[in-house]
């Protein structure tokens, strides 16, 4: 008897109407200039079991995003500049101080009147206060903003961030477990965090690693991309077995090799496998999204996903102008900032996990850093153009949408006026076919 291991072909349709629709989605929001990974996720919103039921939450696709997971910190330590961070040192790490501060300032208030325990207080402050990084780039970007002075702060706050998501997640890991945090779970995250600012003076000095096999596998495409995985996964397997979190080896691996010779090479023929794999974790995470409970509590996820991004643009400005940044600098590099990122996706898994959440809790997480995401540019874009408007010296309300929106308004005019010419055209050539036809009718010898 044949055994058969073809892939059924129902699965593989299913693989072909997810690839496809993420991909249009991605494209739409790339030409609405908003980042790609809005679309990812909405195609997993759309496509998972709340939506459309198209695929399901799978073991595999969950390898596949805690891989995702890996890689994705293996990309960002990979293409961090310690030099270049060095640079903004002090303001990046006293903005980013400050805003995990008052992160759980904040949760410790709310946690104490709704008798919160102490770790859903923590687990909480951590996902509030971390932001995307991902989403800052791109915003960034998309006003010319990510090689001036206010990329180069919001670049080094989020770099600061990344570098925090490691204790983070250590004792996020710790919460709920029998142990709880204890003295060994602080001793753990001190020597985390005493490792890595060990490396990263190590790595800021002058000049390049060259590693021992690097002659060997240079200009080598397939060689240097499966030695460079192999080297995140085995860094993030002993990151684990020490009691760490994973993440934090993975990541520590991105930032030695950024600093060697390899760098260049390592990124360019990893990001095939990286994009994809990236794009894995950021559908699952719509798959993990419940449509129905965002439908049932649309005016409290709404309430709260304005009203983080409203607070920590307020908070993120302040606090870089407190670290003697000028305002303009501040004001768009605080805004780049508003959303929170994907990296409290996992922190709300963990909490789950671990029994710090509940599911509820857990729905209105996701549903509000999803939303929080999908908001931000289009919140940044808003703010930056009204702005620019009252510095024009517009005070009256109605001019000063009319001028912030001048471009959009003239767009929707235009295509007002083609959608109307399409219409007129299609009527002429309709009555012009129908006269046609009548004359064809009336022919002699035609019965038709």
């Amino acid at each position: 008897m044949t055994e058969d291991y073809s892939v059924p072909l129902t699965g593989l349709n299913d693989i072909a109407v997810v690839a496809l629709i993420a991909v249009l989605l991605g494209f739409v929001f790339m030409r609405l200039r908003q980042p790609p990974i809005v679309g990812y996720i909405l195609a997993g919103l759309i496509l998972g079991p709340t939506g459309l039921g198209v695929i399901h939450q799978s073991h595999a696709v969950e390898l596949l995003a805690e891989m995702g997971v890996l890689l994705l910190l293996f990309l960002i330590g990979m293409e961090i500049s310690i030099r270049a961070f060095v640079l903004v040192l002090k303001p990046a790490v006293l903005v980013a101080a400050g805003q995990i501060s008052i992160a759980l300032v904040l949760t410790t208030g709310f946690g104490v009147a709704l008798g919160w325990s102490d770790e859903r207080i923590l687990l909480l402050g951590f996902v509030i206060a971390v932001s995307s990084t991902a989403v800052t780039l791109k915003v960034l970007e998309e006003i010319d903003a990510l090689r001036s002075e206010t990329g180069r702060i919001a670049i080094g706050v989020m770099i600061a961030q990344d570098i925090a998501i490691v204790p983070m997640l250590i004792l996020a890991e710790a919460f709920g477990t029998e142990a709880g945090i204890n003295p060994d779970t602080i001793a753990l995250v001190l020597i985390a965090v005493a490792l890595l600012a060990l490396l990263i003076w190590y790595l800021g000095k002058p000049g390049k690693i060259r590693l021992p096999f690097t002659e060997l596998i240079e200009n080598k495409p397939d060689v240097i991309a499966l030695a460079a995985l192999a080297f995140c996964f085995a860094a993030a397997a002993v990151s684990g077995w020490f009691g760490m979190s994973p993440a934090y080896g993975a990541f520590v691996a991105g930032l030695i090799i950024a600093n060697t010779t390899l760098r260049s090479q390592a990124i360019q023929v990893t990001q095939p496998v990286l994009s994809i794999l990236i794009f894995v974790f950021f559908l699952s995470i719509g798959l993990l999204i419940d449509l129905n409970f965002i439908l049932d509590n649309m005016i409290l996820v709404i309430s709260f996903a304005f009203g983080v991004v409203f607070l920590k643009t307020i908070i993120n400005i302040a606090l870089i102008r407190l670290a003697g940044i000028d305002w303009n600098v501040a004001l768009l590099a605080g805004l780049s900032m508003a959303q929170i990122g994907e990296f409290s996706f996992i922190l709300a898994a963990v909490g789950l996990r671990n029994g710090i959440l509940d599911i509820d809790a857990y729905r209105l997480a996701l549903s509000v850093i999803a939303l929080s995401i999908v908001i931000s540019p289009l919140w940044m874009s808003a703010a930056r153009r009204i702005h620019d408007a009252a510095l024009e010296g517009i005070s009256d309300y109605r001019q000063t949408l009319t001028e912030t929106y001048s471009d959009e308004l003239a767009l929707l005019q235009e295509s007002t006026a083609s959608i109307g010419r399409f219409g007129q055209a299609l009527r002429i050539h309709g009555q012009a076919a129908r006269k046609a036809l009548t004359r064809r009718r009336e022919e002699p010898g035609n019965d038709t």
